[in-house]
């Protein structure tokens, strides 16, 4: 009988970032991460390159557009960057702070500046939008040129290109982050108030999941569309959503128990796997069908150094990690 595997670690290869990981992406087969310094790391093996982009302030959010990662800094500029190291300034909001940012995969991309919201679609067309209040999270829908815009009170659903109504969708306190289910069933907030909220679309049905300790600020589906990984306690809580009626009267499950907060989470594109970067600078995975863990990551200094970052890429064979003080790494598993 084999001994089954309970570390990765030795299939990690360490990347010296020098500065916080605000996002990391794969770009096809590069890996890419974005850093608080306003440069860009791509790290080819034996090729690492950094690329300053934002040579005059930070990149404060970063996210995959297909073939780009697109970073908006402190600069008030949104720029794409090719694997190529090909830089494409898209727009340039005038030293105001960008706030929020999302991409697709044909090259859209939306993003924010306290309350105005602007989209870019693949031919260049940019569209505005005011919301109600300031932004702070914004996704696409999974079809049709669609905008989630997470705000005060509640959320807003935005079609770019044609001029029907916006919809609101309401719900007092300050919502956060933002993100549709993968079959657009449900759309998701996490929320100041250490909790997220949640709509049935079809009805406008509220879902409340509350319980957590801290504020969520990462959310990740898994590619079935059925459960949804959670940051903001001592475990990743992973809610139920096969139901018509999501996670309504359902407990969650919960994977990876340990005396450290989860900051990121990323669901693997294809099996029922999660990993989990935690405050302490660990990163498990987990298998949510039977809640086996495997260990990827264990600093040997003791401390707090979140894992700000978590990315898999498309085949998932690979992890791409990186924290707040700027240690990354990535892992590969074994065949």
């Amino acid at each position: 009988m084999v001994d089954p595997v309970t570390s990765l670690t030795a299939n990690v290869r360490s990347i010296e970032a020098g500065a916080h990981v605000t996002a990391a992406a794969f770009l096809g087969a590069v890996p890419v991460l974005a850093l608080g310094d306003g440069t860009v790391i791509i790290a080819d093996p034996g090729e690492e390159r950094r690329i300053a982009v934002h040579a005059d302030g930070s990149i404060l959010v970063a996210v995959r557009a297909g073939k780009h990662l697109i970073t908006g800094g402190g600069d008030g500029r949104v720029y794409a960057i090719g694997a190529n190291a090909v830089i494409e300034e898209l727009a340039d909001e005038k030293g105001k702070w960008i706030d929020a940012l999302v991409g697709r995969d044909d090259f859209s991309i939306a993003w924010s500046t306290g309350r105005q919201v602007r989209t870019r679609d693949p031919k260049g067309v940019v569209k505005s939008f005011s919301a109600p209040s300031s932004v702070r999270g914004l996704a696409y829908a999974p079809k049709g040129y669609r905008l989630a815009i997470a705000h005060y009170n509640g959320a807003t659903l935005w079609f770019p290109n044609t001029a029907a109504p916006t919809e609101t969708l309401e719900w007092k306190g300050a919502h956060l982050d933002v993100a549709f289910s993968p079959d657009g069933r449900f759309l998701v907030t996490s929320m100041q108030e250490n909790a997220l909220h949640g709509w049935r679309l079809a009805d406008k049905h509220d879902m409340r999941m509350s319980g957590y300790p801290a504020k969520t600020r990462s959310l990740s589906w898994s590619a079935d569309g059925h459960w949804l990984a959670t940051s903001g306690a001592e475990a990743c809580i992973v809610w139920p959503f096969k139901d018509k009626d999501g996670p309504l009267n359902k407990a969650p499950r919960e994977c990876g128990v340990r005396p450290a907060k989860v900051s990121r989470v990323a669901f693997h594109p294809k099996a029922l796997v999660i990993a989990m970067g935690y405050d302490d600078g660990w990163i498990l995975l987990c298998r949510l069908v039977d809640g086996a863990e495997i260990l990827v990551r264990c600093p040997e200094e003791e401390g707090q150094d979140p894992v700000s970052a978590l990315a898999w890429d498309d085949a998932g064979t690979r992890l791409l990690f990186g924290t707040t003080e700027g240690k990354a790494g990535i892992l590969d598993l074994p065949a």
